[in-house]
């Protein structure tokens, strides 16, 4: 599903190039559950903005659902994205003014999903994820476990291929922290979710069949959980 090749990310402070990512090189198979862990300044946030196709790469080849990515123009690279995945953040970033219905359905509208559609996929959402009576409830009303719960639902309303989570925890208290890793365990095991998640935690690392470690930069080994 996912390959890069030598991939390097560096800005030029003062004629000389800063490296964020350098030489890193990893693939990914679909349906496979992949942490990214590594201190902070280690490249985890820029490497899964890079998978994410949101960033480029200053060097290196990158594969994604057989296209080859730094080819693409930017509107070819956002389509791709668009088609084929989520994203959950650390920071739910659900839109305030809109209640939970209304921000799950956001992707639809940007899909161009009519209208009837809409309603049937929202409602199934709504029920898989047992947040029926909070559907008019506006995120400000929600607990932060109940606000990620919504932030997933709404990145997986579109069936995406490939799930990446920036610290999808990292708000959360060790028991909602919990149930979020083995809802993404489940989506993984029984839906045949792709997920590549970023995280500084240990236990949330597990959940994933291979650890990839950055530091500085590079990949410092790789582990098979």
């Amino acid at each position: 599903m996912i390959e890069l090749n030598n991939i390097s990310k560096w800005y030029a402070v003062g004629g000389n190039r800063n490296y964020v990512l350098r030489d890193v090189k990893f693939s990914v198979r679909e349906g496979e559950f992949v942490s990214i862990m590594g201190p902070s300044g280690s490249g985890k946030s820029t490497l899964l903005h890079i998978l994410g196709l949101i960033d480029e790469p200053s060097e290196g080849y990158h594969y994604f659902m057989g296209e080859a990515v730094h080819l693409l123009k930017e509107k070819q690279r956002s389509n791709l994205a668009k088609a084929n995945i989520g994203f959950v953040f650390q920071a739910y970033h659900l839109i305030d003014e809109l209640n939970v219905y209304e921000n799950i359905e956001t992707p639809l509208i940007y899909h161009n999903v009519k209208g009837s559609e809409r309603k049937a996929m929202v409602a199934d959402m709504l029920d898989r994820f047992q947040i029926v009576g909070k559907k008019d409830l506006f995120p400000s009303q929600l607990s932060g476990g109940q606000q990620q719960l919504v932030g997933i639902a709404r990145s997986l309303i579109a069936s995406p291929r490939l799930l990446l989570a920036d610290e999808p925890t990292g708000n959360l208290n060790s028991r909602q922290g919990e149930e979020i890793m083995e809802l993404f365990r489940k989506l993984n095991s029984q839906d045949g979710v792709t997920i590549i998640q970023v995280t500084h935690s240990e236990k949330n690392a597990t959940y994933g069949k291979r650890v990839i470690h950055l530091l500085d930069g590079k990949i410092e080994k790789e582990t098979q959980e």
